[in-house]
């Protein structure tokens, strides 16, 4: 259970993470409303937030996140840019949710 809560919890947090950086790529890139600014904002302190929120050190949190961040951020690659991933990236997401996971789920002492 305590698995399930923190890879649910990971991906909450990569999805403010990149509304966080998404936001202002619509202003710097898209010419977007300045205004986005604000929520991106707001998304980025949601970030930092939640990833103060695990019980364990803050560096294999760190390290670990980056694992589900990349999986969000190929879903977000074809749910929002609309291009599909390939075989390559299904495996690059493949090897980095097994690294999240060997990180984050490994026995550890005392």
């Amino acid at each position: 259970m305590l698995e399930l809560k923190t890879i649910g919890l990971f991906l909450v947090t990569a999805l403010a993470e990149i509304l966080g950086c998404y936001l202002p790529y619509l202003w710097l890139r898209e010419d977007k409303s300045v205004w986005l600014l604000l929520p991106a904002a707001f998304f980025l302190a949601l970030f930092a937030w939640l990833l103060s929120l695990h019980p364990t050190a803050a560096g294999r949190v760190y390290a670990a996140y980056g694992g589900v961040y990349i999986f969000v951020a190929i879903i977000w690659l074809w749910a929002v840019d609309g291009i599909r991933p390939t075989g390559w990236d299904i495996l690059g997401v493949s090897v980095a949710m097994l690294g999240m996971a060997i990180i984050m789920f490994a026995p550890r002492g005392a």
